[in-house]
């Protein structure tokens, strides 16, 4: 017969947080609802279930990450480009920001990688916003970019010295990546949701990609 937990009050405590949890970690919340029938008599099966399978199994799922993009010198009467960015927590649009570049870049990778320098202050402030507000988030935390490029540079320390014309700010990606903190990787640019802020879109992907961000149209569609 199995023997019943000693840690009762643990238990039902570790569920009941858990469930919660289970409102932002979809994969978790079918785990937590079945091992939250046993609340009056858990055995040490139901424990092992909850820590092993519920949650070691499944820490690698991040919560946190960010698209970030950039036009090229697309104002015809500054030659200023575009930054672009958006962060996502879960599946939730928490900030977004267009604005132009201070300096004229020379090519498209070097537009694309003061974009980075821009997102990665976002994040940082977000990330510690959140430490504040005793909330884990997993580094590092997914940095998405559609140009191989500016993905190169970013990892690449013998570019950062080819590139001593950009800003220092922009360097500050090579160190949040070599922290540990960033985790740069290329998203496609049929997906790269960030053109929403940075390019002028046919209708169809426009609608395809403010989808993607959670926008929904209220109104009835005209007869």
């Amino acid at each position: 017969m199995p023997v019943i937990i000693a840690e009762l009050e643990v238990y039902r405590q570790l569920i009941g947080r858990l469930i919660y949890l289970g409102y932002s970690r979809l994969d978790i919340s079918h785990a937590f609802e079945q091992l939250s029938r046993f609340l009056q008599s858990p055995c040490q099966q139901h424990w092992d279930a909850t820590i092993q399978r519920a949650l070691l199994s499944r820490r690698q799922y991040t919560l946190f990450k960010a698209y970030r993009d950039a036009d090229w010198a697309a104002s015809e009467d500054s030659r200023h480009s575009l930054t672009g960015y958006c962060t996502f927590f879960g599946s939730t649009l928490i900030s977004w920001k267009t604005k132009k570049q201070s300096t004229v870049s020379r090519s498209t990778t070097e537009a694309k990688y003061r974009s980075m320098g821009t997102t990665a202050c976002e994040l940082t402030w977000i990330f510690n916003l959140l430490k504040d507000l005793q909330v884990h988030v997993t580094i590092p935390i997914p940095f998405l970019c559609d140009n191989q490029a500016a993905l190169h540079i970013t990892t690449n320390l013998v570019f950062h010295l080819q590139l001593k014309h950009l800003k220092i700010d922009c360097h500050l990606v090579l160190d949040k990546y070599k922290s540990g903190f960033l985790a740069p990787s290329h998203v496609p640019s049929k997906a790269q949701l960030v053109d929403v802020f940075t390019k002028t879109l046919i209708d169809s992907h426009f609608l395809s990609l403010v989808s993607k961000l959670g926008l929904v149209n209220l109104l009835p569609s005209p007869t």
